[in-house]
């Protein structure tokens, strides 16, 4: 073997050993006539010395090397004095004392510097991500995804789940987000899709006979990326037979709790987790994926608008819209300017404005001399008081009120809240508030007004006490669906599922799914549940995001060894890229070439 100890793995205790270790230049110097060089490898690193005249071939050897060059380094281990011990390092206290040095590959100059966490370009760190992974922040996001999905596994074989792999190459369903298709050679004119979810698959499995069901799955949607969302990821997913809803929840709970104490010790997890429901969660805090770690809470002022003298709220309400507030404590001292930075941040989010009123009193008892607003004389001090009451606002605050269509309103709130959370200080880094939402609407109308969609996916079941309204109020129709939440993100969601074809025939209609094709699509599973399906439901949640909030980042590529960028493109590889012109004929493709802008405007 060419290593007999991991650079990192040094301590006092290996003094007066010989030692042969293998790996990177993190760091040269050259001090005349001593060379130091700081050996790397995945467990760490270590000071190497070579002295020219107890070994001048090892230090001829080390006199030519530079940064990132591996190198192979036999030697003693010896103990530092007390003057040059490091105690920022863990191997600080030795250093090895080379014998010799054995270039195993030299390197050219790196793009960024691997020693240092330099504030890179990161599509320059993801062009040379075999770089970029030597540094120990990403070593270090590696092991930590590595020890979760190994916590996983043992967690949930513990309690009797059999993991199941499942197709990659699947039929296209309909799960929420555009499929990644692949031609069938064989059968021309054909496609598979890349599974977005392994869900007929697992519920299948359940049909079976599994009873307890996971896998740690790759899943793939063609949708619109951002900083916590990939084309391809992974999570894990579960289904269970014979459970309920608070089978699965309690069980997230411990994965959870349990996960962050044994990676993350460091972080509080409070529990019990909360649990909301989607209207509670949409009307406290605008978000059915709300940051818990503090308040900022939303209030309804839709009433008082409705009938003050302001045109804007007013005509809002016959609109069917709403008004509502919120709260920035101690805002009343807030610049113009400063005021006008929150009205240009909702219109960035799709609302024409906000209204402000700073309170420098009492809003119970405010004048007009105590309320600043550009809104106050249509107002009046009257309406004035009254929302700054309705909004819990006290003397000093500032109420920021947005007006509009019901979801622009929650959307542009839900962002002034977390804005007004990072300007006061309130989110604390050290706690993972995890929760739960419950009681999903079952459908939405789709944003062109034509049908309706799924808000989960067609398989999750109605509430029992709402079934009745499924062909008459389909809006009112709650979903024994759930979705797990911290510090402001969505982890995953779950649902208890249709086990019953008649059942689920409804719904497809519902959908706009007629029989036909239902049995065209799904007729696979419309017969399994023919044949003794039983009640059961499930889970699935983004380890990529888990791993993420573990790790302490907001951004998922830093967690995953080879990311996509916000183009969906890979910079490393060049993907996506055509491919020839044979493999397009033996696919029986034609690529239908993109106009040209002076085309497409009749150029």
């Amino acid at each position: 073997m060419l290593k007999s100890h991991g650079c990192g793995a040094l301590r006092a205790e290996h003094a007066g050993q010989t030692v042969s270790l293998a790996g990177w230049v993190h760091r040269r110097r050259d001090h005349g006539q001593l060379i130091f060089i700081d050996l790397r490898d995945r467990d760490g690193l270590v000071q190497i010395v070579v002295r020219p005249d107890d070994h001048p071939d090892a230090y001829a050897a080390a006199n030519d090397v530079r940064g990132e060059y591996v190198l192979r380094v036999e030697g003693e281990v010896v103990e530092r004095s007390d003057a040059t011990r490091n105690p920022n390092l863990p191997t600080g206290d030795v250093e090895v004392v080379a014998t010799s040095v054995h270039v195993l590959n030299a390197a050219k100059t790196p793009p960024f510097s691997v020693s240092e966490d330099d504030d890179v370009n990161e599509l320059v760190r993801m062009q040379y991500r075999y770089i970029d992974l030597r540094r120990p922040t990403m070593i270090a996001a590696l092991e930590l995804r590595h020890r979760l999905n190994q916590f996983i596994r043992d967690f949930m074989t513990e309690r009797g789940f059999l993991e199941v792999e499942t197709p990659i190459l699947v039929a296209a369903t309909p799960e929420g987000a555009r499929d990644y298709v692949v031609p069938s050679r064989l059968t021309p004119g054909a496609f598979y899709a890349l599974p977005q979810a392994p869900q007929q698959f697992k519920q299948l499995l359940m049909v079976a006979g599994v009873e307890r069901y996971f896998q740690i799955a790759r899943c793939f949607r063609d949708e619109d990326l951002r900083a916590d969302r990939q084309p391809e990821f992974v999570q894990l997913d579960l289904e269970w037979s014979f459970c309920e809803e608070e089978d699965i929840l309690g069980l997230l709970e411990e994965l959870f709790s349990q996960a962050a104490a044994a990676l993350r010790p460091d972080l509080t997890v409070p529990r019990p987790f909360p649990r909301l429901t989607w209207q509670e969660a949409m009307e406290r805090y605008g978000s059915d994926k709300p940051d818990l770690r503090y308040g900022l809470e939303l209030s309804d002022c839709s009433d008082i608008a409705e009938t003050s003298g302001f045109g804007v709220f007013s005509s809002t309400i016959a609109n069917d819209g709403r008004v509502r507030g919120i709260v920035m404590p101690g805002g009343a001292s807030l610049s113009r300017r400063d005021v006008d930075g929150f009205t240009n941040l909702a219109k960035t989010m799709g609302a024409p404005g906000l209204v402000s009123l700073q309170f420098s009193a009492d809003p119970a008892a405010a004048t007009e001399d105590d309320v600043r607003s550009p809104v106050l004389r249509h107002l009046g001090i009257a309406d004035a008081r009254r929302i700054g009451e309705r909004c819990g606002a006290s003397a000093g605050d500032l109420v920021l009120l947005a007006a509009g269509e019901a979801g622009m309103v929650s959307t542009v709130l839900d962002g002034i809240r977390r804005e007004l959370a990072r300007r006061l200080d309130l989110i604390d880094d050290t706690i993972l508030n995890f929760g739960f939402i419950t009681d999903f609407p079952l459908v939405e109308w789709d944003d062109d007004g034509q049908r309706w969609d799924a808000l989960h996916h067609p398989f999750t079941a109605p509430n029992e006490a709402d079934a009745a309204l499924l062909d008459s109020d389909p809006a009112n129709v709650r979903a024994r669906a759930y979705d797990a939440i911290c510090n402001g993100f969505e982890l995953g969601s779950g649902s208890i599922r249709i086990h019953q074809r008649d059942l689920q025939l409804q719904v497809f209609e519902l959908l706009g799914i007629d029989a036909k094709e239902a049995q065209q699509r799904f007729g696979h599973m419309l017969d399994a549940f023919e044949y003794g399906a039983p009640p059961h439901g499930g889970f699935a949640f983004g380890i990529d995001r888990v791993a993420m909030l573990l790790a302490g980042t907001e951004n998922i590529r830093e967690v995953i060894a080879f990311p996509k960028t916000m183009s969906a493109s890979d910079p490393m590889t060049g993907a996506p890229m055509p491919i020839a012109v044979e493999q397009l004929d033996e696919l029986h493709l034609l690529v239908q070439q993109a106009e040209s802008a002076d085309q497409s405007a009749g150029g």
